[in-house]
């Protein structure tokens, strides 16, 4: 199991990162275009646990394939946590919090995952998918700030 962490702080109330990140509308905005990123399907505007968001992705080699994950646990302008039931990893746990600071919010992201085909999977994590999951949320970073600027 490995385990990749981001903390930032943006200028913002909790409520305001929480209404854009909360939005399933709005994770194209904050990926890769690289990525070929491509929701499936009608999405609400905001997610609820037990929501089910179907997409396409290309995480290596341009390769689309279809991803599905769960909101599994919501807690209003606190927290909440989304799961792989169909994609890449044999597990992907992704927590999301929120906490007010004097200066807005501070964001925790942090993914459990794991990866399939056992020794291959542990062979290719250091050089292949840890560097592009590292990209994919300094992306994220870079993405927030531009859109919350201080």
């Amino acid at each position: 199991m490995y385990v990749l962490e981001r903390t930032q702080e943006l200028p913002v109330s909790v409520a305001q990162a929480w209404e854009f990140f909360s939005s399933p509308h709005n994770l194209a905005k904050i990926t890769p275009k690289n990525l070929g990123f491509k929701v499936l399907g009608a999405v609400p505007e905001r997610m609820y646990e037990g929501l089910f968001i179907h997409y396409y992705v290309s995480p290596l080699f341009g390769i689309p394939m279809k991803w599905t994950t769960e909101i599994t646990h919501v807690k209003d302008q606190q927290y909440f946590v989304d799961e792989q039931r169909i994609g890449p990893y044999r597990i992907w746990h992704h927590e999301h919090f929120f906490e007010a600071t004097e200066n807005g919010v501070r964001m925790l992201d942090r993914v459990h995952y794991a990866l399939p085909f056992g020794i291959l999977g542990r062979l290719v994590h250091p050089w292949l998918v840890k560097p592009r999951l590292e990209e994919i949320f300094n992306f994220r970073f870079k993405a927030a700030e531009a859109l919350f600027p201080a």
